[in-house]
């Protein structure tokens, strides 16, 4: 179960409409996961800084569960969520920010419950 957020200074009308849901089909492919399972939030309008400028900029946090471990997976998400980022939101490799965080299923609740027991 994927999680994606995607922080940006990029105004609201300068986030290509849908974006929410062609990152949701980008990260179940990127993944590996079920486009069912994979969850969105898209945040244009913050006050950001990436490597100490204000210029538009981007920051994408991916957590999910088995996926988001090794250096090698991560090296491999990232060129592709780059790919996708750098076209999507019309900005450069090095004013987007890519954190990874691997998660375990008892630390994702659903259904009452948490992951490890559905």
């Amino acid at each position: 179960m994927p999680f994606v957020e995607l922080d940006t200074n990029l105004p609201a009308d300068r986030v290509p409409a849908g974006l929410e849901k062609r990152l949701c089909a980008a990260t179940a492919a990127i993944l590996g996961k079920p486009v069912e399972r994979v969850n969105v939030t898209v945040r244009p309008g913050l006050a950001m800084a990436v490597n100490g400028s204000t210029e538009p900029c981007a920051q994408l946090l991916v957590s999910s569960i088995g996926v988001v471990g090794t250096a090698e997976e991560n090296r491999s998400h990232s060129a592709r969520f780059f790919d996708a980022l750098t076209k999507e939101l019309a900005l450069d490799q090095d004013r987007i920010i890519i954190r990874f965080f691997p998660l375990e299923p008892w630390q994702i609740g659903k259904k009452g419950t948490v992951m490890t027991f559905l």
